[in-house]
Parts: structure tokens; C-alpha cells; sequence
């Protein structure tokens, strides 16, 4: 048996935590994100669990991922967020995938594609309302409406944008974005063009801002049961999906005064045991937490001895004796106790979403529905 860690996907947690937001917008579309990997979760396991369940929304980075749901029976839309490649559009129409316009240039190239005889994919247009990221510019809003109203060929089913401050304490510029976006749904009324889908929330912003007009509600980190930050709202009682854990390997008697693991940093205060852990940043296992950092052993917390190592690290156990081979939690949820990401994040200055996407090495995930 590999003493190799562990990452515990509950699938019954992911079920329950989309059944929370599915029950507070009850009127929406969830569109589940599940892009890098269902934030290093696993996207085909993830998904085919909350298609399952009743999900009928997906949304992806990359043409390569929305090709891999499919592979693997994914029926629901799925949506691209990745700028649109003129070069696989064919990709895109066989795999009946969502491109987003994001530039007037888009607009040309799929108009010259559909008189070459290509048949239009179904696109969503993407408007940069402060983000300054992929996007049309608000400005420039009015002129792509009346391009698309003119070019009919294209079939661009949706409309959204994307907030940078809306799982943050001010919401004034969140707020700015959002009358920049429903500005423009004015202008696409005003231009009498419709569409089918409308979505412009994240985690933070279905906790915090007005989603009256969207009928799609966009969650990623949500889902996988870690809020997007510490200023958010946490009033869903959702729980940790993934269970991170790692095998003890050997434990010794050291005395007091023992320097433990690289430059000498951490020296213990007493005759204690030493435990070492077969995980380590190669692993996802965050170097930064071993300052004021701890894992969780049968119930009770135990610090992290010194700097983590690239493969290994080491615990202070104090008079516990464990077993080889016995593991302590690193993050997330189990029947000993719970560690939250966001504890972690917070206290080395991340976040989870780059905490569970950082998640690989040799760590096996193993699926529980």
C-alpha cells in the first residue's frame, strides 16, 4: 500500500453544496464551473456526479476540457471561457461547445469562416465591464451589438462578464460593474436583441450582489466548499469536498533542543516525538504554513515542526506515539476533525482557489459518492 497522500473527493459533499445555492436561486440556472480540473477537485468525476444530480450547466477554460466532459457522456451546454481559436471552431461545433466573443476582430473571423461554409457555434459575447481582462470594452458595447444584429449568422445565444471585487468588503466597484452590465442589457433591449443566457456572478458576487436579470448563476470555489474570501457573507452551510491527508512514516524521540528540518528554524522546547509526513510542496502541500501551521490527529492539532520539505514534513506529536503508517489530516473534512482552507489561506496570505488547484504530485484522488 503507497503511503503516497491522499486527496478524498466526497461527492455527496459536492451534491449537497449545489443543492444549497440550486435552493437560494431556485429561478436560475447553476452553472458549474469545473475548469482546471474542477479546481484540482477532478473535472469528469465532478461533473458526471453534478449532471447526475440535475446540473445542466457547465463552463470550462479550454476547447481541450470541454472535449474531455464530452468524452466522457457530459450532455449539458458547456461553455469556453478561453479566447476563441478561429482554428478549432470545427472542434467547437462537433463537440457542441460555447465560444465567447471577446473582440470586434472575433466577429470577422467567425463571419468569414461561416461564408467558407463552416457552420456557426453558439457563442456567448463577453463584455469587460472594469475586470480589465478578456472582453469587449464597455465602450466599444453599442458597436458589437450592432455588428451582431447585422450579422445574424452568428449565433451568440449569451451575453456576461466577470466582477474583480465582488468577494471583497467595498462593493462599490462591484456595484459600477454590475450598472455597466445591465447598461448594456439596456442597450441590447433598446437594439431589440435577446438572449438566452445572461450571467455575470461568481462566488462572491451570488452572496453579495443583485442577480435579478441573469438567469444563469456562475459558481466555481463555492461548490467545492470554501468561500471565496474572508469579507463574504457565510451563510450557506457548505462543507469541504476534497479531504487532504498523509501518511505518518516514522516517528522518533528527539531531545530538547533538536533543530528540526531545513535551517534549523524550529527547535524543540522539550523531549517530544517527531513525526514525519510523506507529503510535500511538490505534493500542493503550501511551504508558508509551516510557520504557525498544524494538522489534525485523531482530533487534536498538532504543529508543524519546522519547514516543509519537497516531498516530506515534520510534526510535533509532544507525548503521542502514532502508529506507522496512520494519517493526519491536511486540510478539509473528516471523522477527526475539520481544517478549513480558508484558514490556511489566510494565514499565508492565498487563497483557496490556489490551494486546491495547487493539489498534484504524487497525491491519489479517490472518489467517494
Amino acid at each position: 500500500m503507497t503511503n503516497n497522500p491522499k486527496a478524498i473527493i466526497h461527492l455527496d459533499r459536492l451534491c449537497a453544496n449545489y443543492d444549497l445555492i440550486k435552493k437560494k436561486f431556485s429561478s436560475k440556472n447553476i452553472m458549474c464551473v469545473v475548469k482546471a480540473n474542477a479546481y484540482g477537485h477532478g473535472s469528469v468525476k465532478c461533473a458526471l456526479a453534478l449532471e447526475n444530480y440535475g446540473c445542466k450547466s457547465f463552463a470550462v477554460f479550454t476547447i481541450d476540457e470541454g472535449i474531455e466532459l464530452r468524452s466522457a457522456g457530459i450532455q449539458s451546454e458547456i461553455l469556453v471561457f478561453s479566447r476563441m481559436d478561429i482554428d478549432r471552431l470545427n472542434d467547437a461545433v462537433k463537440n457542441n461547445l460555447i465560444l465567447n466573443i471577446c473582440d470586434k476582430s472575433d466577429i470577422l473571423m467567425i463571419d468569414n469562416y461561416i461564408n467558407d461554409g463552416g457552420i456557426s457555434p453558439v457563442f456567448h459575447l463577453k463584455i469587460d465591464t472594469g475586470m480589465t481582462r478578456l472582453g469587449v470594452d464597455f465602450n466599444d458595447a453599442h458597436e458589437i451589438l450592432k455588428l451582431l444584429k447585422n450579422h445574424s449568422q452568428i449565433n451568440c445565444e449569451g451575453i456576461y462578464s466577470h466582477f474583480s471585487t465582488a468577494d471583497e468588503g467595498d462593493l462599490s466597484y462591484a456595484n459600477d460593474q454590475l450598472d455597466k452590465f445591465n447598461a448594456v442589457l439596456n442597450l441590447a433591449d433598446d437594439s431589440d436583441i435577446s438572449f438566452k443566457s445572461i450571467h455575470c456572478s461568481n462566488s462572491g458576487a451570488l452572496l453579495n450582489l443583485d442577480q435579478k436579470r441573469m438567469t444563469h448563476i456562475r459558481v466555481g470555489m463555492m461548490l467545492y466548499g470554501a468561500y471565496p474570501s474572508n469579507e463574504v457573507p457565510k451563510e450557506l452551510n457548505i462543507n469541504p469536498v476534497m479531504e487532504f491527508r498523509a501518511s505518518i512514516v516514522q516517528v522518533r524521540r528527539v531531545s530538547k533542543g533538536t533543530k528540526v528540518s531545513y535551517g534549523g528554524v524550529y527547535e524543540t522546547k522539550s523531549d517530544t516525538n517527531i513525526g514525519v509526513i510523506q507529503c510535500g510542496f511538490a505534493d500542493g502541500f503550501p511551504r508558508p504554513w509551516f510557520n504557525g501551521g498544524f494538522v489534525i490527529f485523531q482530533g487534536k492539532q498538532y504543529k508543524i515542526a519546522g519547514r516543509i520539505c519537497m516531498d516530506q514534513f515534520m510534526v510535533n506529536f509532544e507525548e503521542e506515539n502514532p502508529t506507522l503508517g496512520e494519517e493526519v489530516l491536511l486540510f478539509g473534512l473528516s471523522e477527526n476533525g475539520k481544517i478549513n482552507m480558508e484558514t490556511i489561506a489566510n494565514h499565508i496570505d492565498s487563497t483557496p482557489y490556489v490551494l486546491a488547484t495547487g493539489i498534484g504530485g504524487r497525491t491519489r484522488r479517490i472518489y467517494k459518492d
